[in-house]
């Protein structure tokens, strides 16, 4: 597991996936067999490494990440790196013969991204890449109303992410300064198309062309150590997606917004037959049946209170972690899926995501609508 000091990579996939699933012990493939996975964490700062693996339970953490790679029993590579970084660990672990499993986004362009799809397709190895959201207990209820056809011909989806994010001069920020620079990787278009990408592709329709303008609405922020440096990267995303069907989406992205809305995340879906309206966890619906009939008047109040003409979707199983619930697929995948079974969510789809955010940076820089050619398997 490399590059998992740092928030993420501590939080999401040591310490509430593999940490969880050992605690749990393992995951069970039948009544005589478990997979119980026995990281190494791999890192620059021995010091952090050996924090973080006291505090996870975990005996074996190193600095030498060649030397993680030649021993035999690490079976899968993980890459949590900064996407910069990311590329040329993968290829190199792919050489040593190991099985892939790396956050998003998986390159820097959609070059080397797809070029490390055919880098692993070419040695047989098993990949995967991270792709969270699709296990979000609000997204797999609305993945359930589209399996039952409650939305009819589904019209639009609307997304709305986003949170106002501290410049550290008025309270702390919550998200690293890399982000809010270009040189080191950052920017919202690059983090959150990616996601939009599998989010859309999986549950409405495959992504054919995308409108985006980017924004870096705030220009000055202070970083970890309370100096100020100048923004490089976007803050802001407002783009608009065609997808293959007909259904036209719409998301806005921002870490400059103040949330008026049930959830950090929400999608709107509307239908012919009906609406819903999903957040990271809860989903409310409207069915046709059930709509009011506003009309235009703005002299008066509205007789109709809209947020009360929902229904909530019931809560009808346990929900996972959502990185846990993928790390449990793919090492079931890994030990026990035929060889050359491919994984849903591979390196494929992982350069999709990056050519969706790619494509979104040029439709920003030439302020028009960018076609996305297929990528193939």
């Amino acid at each position: 597991m490399n590059g998992v000091t740092g928030r993420m990579g501590t939080n999401q996939h040591l310490l509430r996936s593999i940490v969880a699933i050992r605690q749990a012990g393992g995951v069970k493939l039948s009544d005589d067999e478990v997979i119980l996975p026995d990281p190494i964490l791999v890192g620059r700062s021995a010091a952090k490494l050996e924090r973080l693996a006291a505090q996870a339970g975990v005996t074996r953490f190193t600095t030498d990440l060649d030397s993680a790679l030649a021993d035999p029993g690490n079976q899968i590579y993980f890459d949590a790196q900064l996407t910069q970084l990311r590329a040329p660990a993968v290829q190199k672990a792919i050489a040593a013969g190991k099985h892939i499993y790396c956050e998003k986004p998986t390159g820097v362009t959609t070059a080397e991204a797809y070029e490390l799809y055919l880098s692993a397709k070419k040695a047989g190895i098993k990949h995967g890449v991270v792709q969270d959201k699709l296990w979000l207990p609000g997204v797999m209820k609305l993945k359930q109303l589209i399996d039952v056809g409650f939305f009819g011909e589904i019209l639009s989806v609307r997304g709305e992410f986003g949170y106002w994010v501290f410049t550290g001069e008025d309270g702390a920020a919550q998200r690293p300064s890399w982000n809010y620079r270009k040189e080191d990787g950052g920017g919202i278009i690059v983090d959150m198309l990616c996601h939009w990408r599998y989010v859309l592709d999986n549950l409405f329709g495959e992504v054919k062309a995308v409108s985006c303008l980017g924004a870096t609405h705030i220009k000055r922020r202070l970083d970890e150590a309370g100096k100020p440096y100048h923004c490089t990267a976007d803050d802001s995303a407002y783009a608009t997606f065609e997808l293959a069907g007909g259904v036209v989406a719409q998301f806005n992205s921002s870490w400059t917004v103040r949330v008026r809305r049930d959830d950090l995340l929400t999608l709107q879906v509307d239908g012919t037959k009906g609406t819903a309206v999903a957040g990271l966890r809860g989903c409310v619906i409207q069915p046709h049946g059930a709509t009011p009939r506003p009309t235009w008047n703005p002299d008066i109040d509205s007789p109709i209170r809209f947020l009360d003409n929902w229904m909530e979707v019931p809560t009808n199983q346990v929900f996972d972690n959502a990185f846990k619930a993928e790390w449990e697929l793919f090492l079931k995948h890994v030990v026990a899926d035929p060889a050359g079974t491919p994984f849903q969510w591979n390196l494929l789809e992982g350069a999709k995501g990056v050519q969706l955010a790619e494509a979104g940076l040029t439709s920003w820089d030439k302020r028009a609508w960018v076609e996305l050619e297929k990528l193939e398997a």
